[in-house]
């Protein structure tokens, strides 16, 4: 995404640190980024979102997969040249749709 960035993790065991993780990869990225442009990279904050034991990982992956096509930046998630993984079958999985959607983008139940 030209103005954002989504990603899907798990920690490898319970002494994973999201804030320090998160701290590295923009510290890192950030690195290379300012070399090249000469101006920052990311904003000082960011928002997470930590999946239940319900969730299902697979949607989930395919709805960030996705958003490319939602967003009109191409007609095929697998077009997008900034996709993620590759290595499963993503995109039998995105023809079939996904019931997950991102619970920051629907309507508080009333």
């Amino acid at each position: 995404m030209p103005d954002h960035l989504h990603f899907l993790a798990e920690g490898a065991n319970s002494r994973c640190d999201l804030l320090e993780f998160i701290r590295l990869f923009k510290q890192r990225t950030a690195f290379e980024f300012r070399k090249a442009r000469s101006r920052p990279l990311w904003e000082t904050s960011y928002y997470d979102h930590v999946l239940r034991p319900a969730d299902p990982i697979e949607d989930v992956a395919c709805y960030i997969w996705c958003n490319p096509v939602r967003k009109r930046l191409c007609t095929h998630p697998h077009e997008f040249p900034y996709s993620g993984s590759q290595t499963m079958d993503w995109i039998k999985r995105a023809a079939s749709g996904t019931s997950w959607s991102a619970p920051w983008k629907t309507p508080e139940p009333v």
